[in-house]
Order: structure tokens, then C-alpha cells, then sequence
């Protein structure tokens, strides 16, 4: 007799892009009109959303990508598992994702030289070119906090080359803030990218839960991007050796994280801005 799985062994599944039901055709795409869910192929465009939208099917707001309610319908099934317990009001699993903190370098110095409502007007720009750049890149937006956007890069997302396509994403979020040969940025732009095994669901209480990441893997990215200068992205060995970056010859260097001194990879894109301090 087949071993029923446990709720974290549903959404452990569910989250590496394993689960059975990810495989099955839905009946959903032959309700015309898109874009669709890719998880799911609700449709987003009317008029198949004019129905389903009152059901959940709309675009999630961490990534509009994929809908609400394909991560409701895996916390359903979890909380229906025969060998579910108490933990199973914990929903999510342990598995490996890349992670990207990136910050505006030096903002405590543009908050006070700048107006206020210059300043919100810069930081609502950083947040938008941010939310384009990492959707596009197949990023889970876990949140934007102060001067940072923290992205996760998950299996179910973007396949097993997470650690790539976390790293590019860098870049690509450091180019679409300025950071170009013989440019300055429009915004002074530090990143970190961490590969690790974390806890990856949704916490809190009912009605004020989130979907986030947990562990010491998240606090080692986000004492990383800490440490980068504008126009620099820092990737640990972890990251590095999951996207194949290790013969490239790039600089080295130890950093002194709060309980992880280790050595990263540095990524340098376009000139440095003319203050690179942080804060």
C-alpha cells in the first residue's frame, strides 16, 4: 500500500515543480481568452475572468503570472492530507531556492538632499522597474521593505536553474536602474544572491498571512546585499556553483556576515555612482 504524504510533502512537490497535478491538462484553458494563469491556465483577459475572478483565478500580486488561487488549492489539499497534524496549520516546505536582496545604496544621504516628495517619487520608480524586471524573470516578489525588494527564485517558477536565473535577474535589475558603462544611475543599486535549502510558504496568522521564506539561508542573502557596493552583485559560492560561474574569472571576496564569514563572487555592472555608501 502506497504511503499517503505528509502536507509539507505536498508542498514540497508542489513547490519543486513535482506534483501530479501540476502535469494535468486543465480543463481550464479552453476558456478562451488570454493571458492565463501558467499554473492553472485560468484566464486573466475577459471574458473567461469575468467568471472566474469571483472564484480566485485572478493574477497574484506576487507574481501576476500565476493566480491566488493555485496556492489556496495546495493549502486545501495539504490540510486534507490523512497524516496531517497540528503542523499542518504550517504551510509550506523546506526546499532549495535562490534568493536576491537588492537595496538603493547611500538612501538615508538622498532622503535628507532630496525633497520628500522627490524622494517617494524616486522610490516608487525603484519599485516598479523593480516588480517589471522580476516578473519577467519568473521571480515569486516576496516584498518590498524600506530601500529593498527581496525576490525568491523557486523551482515551480523557473525550473531547476534557479541559481542562473536568480543572478541574472541581478543584472538585469541593475541595467534597468541606470547601471551602464559611462553612466551614472538613476538610482545607486546593491545586490546579493544566496542558493540554500529554506522554508518556503505561507505564515501568520488567519488573515494577515504572507507568502515568504524562512532561515538562516535568507539571513545570509540579506547580509550579502548589504555588503555590495553600487553597481555590485555579490553571489556566494552556493549560487555560483549552481549557475556554472566559477571559471569565470571573476574578483573574490571575503565578506564578515553576522555569523558567516565566507568568500562571494563579484558581479560589477556598468560605473560606479559617485557615493557608494550605504544606507
Amino acid at each position: 500500500m502506497a504511503t499517503e504524504p505528509t502536507p509539507q510533502e505536498e508542498w514540497a512537490s508542489f513547490l519543486s515543480g513535482t506534483h501530479p497535478h501540476l502535469q494535468d491538462k486543465s480543463p481550464l484553458r479552453f476558456i478562451p481568452s488570454s493571458p492565463r494563469c501558467r499554473l492553472c491556465s485560468a484566464p486573466f483577459g475577459r471574458p473567461g475572468a469575468f467568471v472566474l475572478r469571483r472564484y480566485g483565478f485572478t493574477p497574484w500580486e506576487k507574481n501576476p503570472k500565476i493566480c491566488g488561487r493555485c496556492f489556496k488549492g495546495v493549502e486545501a489539499v495539504a490540510k486534507m492530507c490523512p497524516t496531517a497534524t497540528e503542523d499542518a496549520e504550517i504551510n509550506g516546505a523546506e526546499v532549495e531556492i535562490s534568493m536576491l536582496f537588492a537595496d538603493v545604496r547611500g538612501s538615508s544621504k538622498l532622503a535628507r538632499e532630496l525633497p520628500t516628495w522627490d524622494f517617494t517619487r524616486l522610490m516608487n520608480r525603484f519599485y516598479k522597474v523593480s516588480k517589471e524586471v522580476l516578473v519577467e524573470a519568473d521571480a515569486i516578489i516576496e516584498k518590498f521593505v524600506g530601500d529593498e525588494v527581496v525576490a525568491l527564485f523557486v523551482p515551480l517558477m523557473t525550473g531547476p536553474g534557479h541559481a542562473r536565473r536568480a543572478v541574472e535577474a541581478a543584472e538585469a535589475l541593475l541595467h534597468a536602474t541606470g547601471h551602464t558603462d559611462g553612466e551614472q544611475p538613476w538610482v545607486p543599486l546593491g545586490a546579493g544572491v544566496h542558493t540554500g535549502v529554506a522554508f518556503v510558504g505561507v505564515v501568520g496568522a488567519k488573515g494577515s498571512s504572507d507568502f515568504t521564506a524562512l532561515g538562516d539561508p535568507v539571513n545570509i542573502a540579506a547580509h550579502l546585499a548589504s555588503q555590495a557596493a553600487a553597481g555590485e552583485i555579490l553571489v556566494t559560492n552556493a549560487t555560483a556553483e549552481a549557475a556554472a560561474m566559477t571559471d569565470q574569472g571573476l574578483e573574490r571576496r571575503h565578506v564578515s556576515l553576522k555569523g558567516h564569514p565566507l568568500d562571494a563572487l563579484v558581479l560589477r555592472v556598468g560605473a560606479p555612482a559617485r557615493d557608494e555608501s550605504v544606507g
